[in-house]
């Protein structure tokens, strides 16, 4: 069994499911993704363990007030007011893509926060020259056609040629429902990951296990 919960701030209206019992561990989605993209993790997870999935800011339920700009600090932010609510002291927290550069900075701020933590597709490099410029092109690209245009086409690339075969229902979905985002909160994310910094320090100086997932087979990195 699941329980659905919201926490209110200031600056957000933070969505999040709560599964299971013991040791908390956090899940956090990648761009253009919901919370539902755990499932199955979560059903697997949940068995042994306290799990809390949430919308981050701008995704799903998840409403950012005040017109305050999403970045990838003021998510980490949000993740620590969620801690802080459940009154979790310490817990382990695994992000996809997006959701890694968001843990990273997390693990930055609030290192005693953590027994562990992971990143699932994801890097603690600054974006190269490169790629800056293939961000800034896809901001480019939703003012003129919109968000959910943009992910139509980007989402198919996230998987596998098999998963492609095997599983084409769910990439479906997912294309299906990312027609909820705006594409002003789409482009911020990518903005916000564009300009993010190098945190390579921060695994250099980690005191605490640290997971890697990355593969051919799993997500690849959008």
């Amino acid at each position: 069994m699941s329980a659905l919960k919201t926490i209110s701030t200031n600056h957000y209206e933070l969505f999040y499911e709560e599964a299971g019992y013991g040791f908390p561990i956090i899940l956090l989605h990648g761009f253009g993704e919901d919370r539902s993209i755990w499932d199955e993790q979560v059903l697997a997870l949940s068995k042994k363990y306290r799990v809390l999935i949430p919308d981050l800011p701008g995704t799903g339920k998840s409403i950012q007030k005040n017109n305050e700009i999403i970045t990838i600090d003021s998510m980490a932010e949000a993740i620590h007011a969620l801690l802080r609510y459940e009154m979790i002291n310490e817990c382990i927290v695994l992000g996809h893509s997006m959701g890694g550069y968001i843990t990273l900075c997390f693990a930055e701020k609030y290192p005693e926060c953590l027994k562990a933590w992971g990143l699932i597709h994801s890097t603690a490099y600054a974006d190269s020259a490169e790629k800056k410029g293939m961000r800034t092109k896809g901001i480019e690209v939703m003012e003129q056609y919109g968000g959910y245009a943009f992910l139509k086409n980007t989402i198919p690339n996230l998987f596998s040629i098999t998963s492609k075969q095997q599983i084409p229902s769910k990439i479906t979905a997912l294309i299906d429902q990312s027609a909820a985002f705006l594409t002003s909160t789409l482009q911020a994310y990518y903005a916000t990951m564009r300009d993010r910094p190098d945190r390579t320090h921060v695994l250099s100086s980690a005191t605490v296990p640290v997971l890697f997932i990355a593969g051919t087979e799993v997500w690849r990195l959008l």
